[in-house]
């Protein structure tokens, strides 16, 4: 019996234990672990991490994405709290409050709720002036991005950077998570030829980095030699689509409403180089695609027809109140995607592209070259050779071969920085 009591006993004690190493390693937040609970930068910064702004006067660079997980404003939180001085505020495209539509400037004001300075990021300056960061000591950055190479916000945050290295300003990013994941990474990288605000560095359509990675990328890459510190993330792993962060999803910008506009916008953004409608001023843009000349029934079935991965096309009519071809009935399709994680938007849009020039030659036209002979297609794909290679009827396939050394050379760079 007494024998037996030492071996029920070592069976207990040899659970128990690992009982404790599986509960350790669920609430690691090392790569590629973790079932930690979710926890923002801005919640790890106020609940643990305050050190870094208490006793600093504090500049805030954010808009309505500026969120912690109960929709409580980092704007709020910072002005409430006695610990923080919270001094000015900066709105990158469409403005703090998130009203402005895509290009309209907005211009200095002040916050209403806060009674704060409010400095545009957007249009004329887009890099914070020395006047603008006179009463400050430290910048926070605290945007959701959509993890796509020419949304404007990460380039606001690396103007905001230059500024602070050159002006002696410490700069903090609160990290938040992509939206499509940390893992694939797809599409052309950018020729600095091509560098615009739509894309400023040499990094693919989809980058598959977090805002804090992409800072650190920035900040050692491309020598910017900022004060930088990343506030890190509790819980996020790279396996997760934003909708498998429970998180709601507060629109980034007025045309980008659900995780479903994010999802598809690395590819169907692309037609925003063309004289055909990414579907701003309906429902569902960068979703719905079309124009007056299309032939909804007939550009579907083409489109179907490819089988791409994850994806299938409705034929569809509409008409935007706003952008190309407002007021006016257009057809087209809707992206429908029925399986994310095997879905492949730059393909996909290279796709749609190329079969809209292919079956309407005399409607169909790419936007007008500039002075250069850039067009904005080649701003927002990232070289030119792409275009003439639609143009030329080059396969969608071929261009996938040209793009693919740069792009492999770029993941090796991109290892360096990843967090999680």
């Amino acid at each position: 019996m007494k024998k037996l009591m030492i071996v029920f006993a070592t069976v207990l004690l040899v659970l128990s234990s690992l009982t404790a190493v599986m509960a350790d390693k669920g609430n690691s937040n090392g790569k590629g672990k973790g079932k930690k609970e979710l926890q923002l930068g801005v919640e790890v910064l106020l609940n643990d991490q305050k050190d870094l702004i208490e006793g600093k006067r504090v500049g805030l660079i954010t808009n309505p994405t500026g969120v912690d997980k109960e929709l409580n404003s980092i704007v709020d939180r910072l002005h409430n709290d006695p610990d923080v001085e919270l001094t000015a505020l900066y709105g990158p495209e469409h403005g703090v409050r998130g009203d402005a539509q895509a290009g309209a400037y907005v211009e200095f004001y002040t916050d209403e709720t806060t009674g704060l300075p409010v400095y545009s990021l957007y249009g004329q300056t887009r890099k914070p002036t020395p006047e603008m960061l006179e009463n400050v000591d430290v910048l926070l950055f605290d945007i959701q991005d959509v993890g796509t190479r020419f949304y404007t916000y990460i380039y606001t945050m690396a103007y905001a950077m230059e500024a602070a290295a050159e002006n002696g300003k410490e700069f903090i990013v609160l990290d938040r998570p992509n939206p499509l994941g940390g893992h694939k990474v797809e599409g052309p990288v950018l020729e600095t030829k091509y560098a615009s605000f739509v894309g400023n560095y040499p990094i693919p359509l989809r980058h598959g980095m977090t805002v804090g990675e992409l800072a650190q990328l920035f900040n050692e890459e491309f020598e910017i030699g900022a004060d930088l510190t990343v506030v890190e993330m509790e819980g996020w792993n790279r396996n997760m689509y934003y909708d498998d962060t429970k998180l709601e999803f507060v629109l980034p910008s007025p045309n980008m409403p659900t995780l479903e506009t994010a999802v598809v916008y690395p590819g169907a953004a692309l037609i925003e180089g063309t004289n055909v409608s990414e579907g701003r001023g309906t429902t569902k843009p960068f979703e719905f695609i079309g124009a007056p000349f299309v032939n909804s029934t007939e550009f579907a079935a083409a489109l179907n027809k490819l089988d791409l991965p994850g994806v299938k096309f409705r034929a569809a009519s509409f008409t935007p109140s706003i952008s190309k071809h407002s007021g006016t009935l257009s057809h087209g399709v809707q992206i429908h995607v029925t399986n994310k994680k095997a879905y492949k938007p730059i393909e996909t849009g290279l796709h749609i592209v190329k079969t809209l020039h292919d079956m309407y030659p005399e409607d169909f036209q790419f936007r007008a070259e500039n002075s250069a002979g850039i067009s904005f297609f080649d701003n927002l794909i990232g070289n030119g050779w792409i275009r003439e290679a639609i143009e030329n009827g080059e396969s969608v396939k071929d261009m996938e071969k040209q793009w693919k050394k740069e792009l492999k050379e770029f993941e090796k760079v991109r290892k360096d920085y990843l967090i999680y």
